[in-house]
């Protein structure tokens, strides 16, 4: 018989390559059948009374040895969380990775790190739904019967793969920035005209669409420029995916610091966090975290044992 142990380690670069070698893939999608088999075979995710259970004992526990919760805190979770982890098409973001040239693809590597590798690691909904189920907004970890784990930066700065631009300064947005527009023109290096002609509106905030810097990206005669563009589609198609086709303002004043000794990890991690929070406490929700990120991170604390008889 098989069982699954959590152990909590910084994952190393060996690991995380597995995604990408084709023997151990078929081990790690092994894995991923059998834990969803298990989890669907003990219906853990209609065990409602069992996780309730589990964190009325967190909450006690931590409040006899003391901690941030206030006494008298209850839960107000949500019998079932009702997940929508819907994201980008990334089929164009690959085509354009394997059509470029090596000295292109070392360029990025060297500004951006190997972030393209995101790109290949498939989002198992069934796996992420599964996991939300046990996650703790009291306490903002996930939390599997006595034991609590929660991403670290540490093992998230791993996992992003860019030594380069994680400087010992975590973003903040400043009070003063250039307009969306002029950020725009000096990271793809065309003109205010152009800039304007193409930022939308989307809600409460202005973007640009993927599609304008797909062909920006097919056109534009500077290599530097091509890899600038490619990298912040990344950032705002994967990484922090909240406007669907499009990238965020925000996210491209966050990606305009980089390089500057700011490190984007603390904002990847806690927009993961805080989005997990938000479709726990409401029932429902769509997840606009680093979707790919969160569950390397996942997999990473997964081991498979034999069980010794006793």
């Amino acid at each position: 018989m098989r069982s699954y142990a959590f152990v909590r380690f910084s994952p190393s670069y060996e690991l995380v390559n597995c995604f990408r070698d084709t023997h151990l893939k078929v081990s790690i999608q092994g894995l991923i059948s059998r834990l969803e088999s298990f989890v669907m075979r003990n219906e853990y995710l209609k065990k409602v009374e069992d996780n309730a259970s589990v964190c009325t004992w967190s909450e006690k526990t931590q409040l006899e040895k003391g901690d941030s919760v206030t006494e008298g805190y209850t839960s107000e979770l949500w019998d079932f969380t009702r997940i929508n982890s819907t994201q980008n098409e990334f089929q164009e973001l690959r085509d354009i990775w394997a059509q470029w040239d090596e000295e292109a693809k070392q360029l990025f590597c060297q500004n951006y790190g190997d972030l393209p590798y995101l790109l290949d690691i498939k989002i198992d909904r069934h796996l992420l739904r599964a996991m939300v189920q046990f996650w703790n907004p009291a306490y903002s970890c996930f939390t599997f019967g006595n034991v609590d784990l929660i991403p670290t930066l540490e093992e998230y700065a791993t996992l992003l793969r860019c030594s380069r631009i994680l400087g010992h300064k975590a973003y903040v947005r400043p009070t003063s920035l250039p307009t969306f527009m002029k950020k725009l023109v000096m990271i793809t290096g065309m003109s205010e005209q152009w800039a304007i002609a193409r930022v939308q509106q989307k809600g409460d905030s202005k973007c640009v669409s993927w599609a304008v810097l797909r062909d920006l990206i097919a056109t534009h005669l500077d290599v530097k420029k091509r890899v600038d563009v490619l990298a912040l589609s990344i950032y705002g198609l994967v990484i922090f995916p909240k406007a669907l086709g499009h990238i965020d303002e925000a996210v491209v004043d966050l990606f305009d610091r980089l390089g500057k000794q700011n490190t984007p990890v603390p904002a990847i991690l806690a927009e993961t966090l805080r989005s997990l929070s938000a479709c726990r406490r409401a029932g429902e929700g769509r997840f606009i975290g680093c979707a790919k990120l969160l569950l390397v991170w996942l997999h990473s604390h997964f081991w498979k044992l034999d069980k010794v008889p006793c």
